[in-house]
């Protein structure tokens, strides 16, 4: 599985980071989310997903 921000979308509402603590980073600067790897291990896809659902913005996108 991969997953992308998109950062035009995202708002920095942190939910992704949340759920997934171990997969989602958050920015400094403006709170907005980034992946900490594209390719997300096993162990974490269900969290991934979880968090891509829950984005109130809809910024987060997965490929099975």
């Amino acid at each position: 599985m991969k997953v992308w921000v998109d950062s035009d979308r995202c708002q920095g509402h942190t939910l992704c980071s949340m759920i997934a603590p171990d997969s989602f980073e958050l920015s400094d600067i403006d709170g907005t989310a980034s992946p900490v790897n594209e390719i997300v291990p096993a162990d974490q896809q269900d969290a991934v997903r979880e968090a891509a659902q829950s984005c109130p913005e809809q910024a987060i996108s997965i490929e099975e």
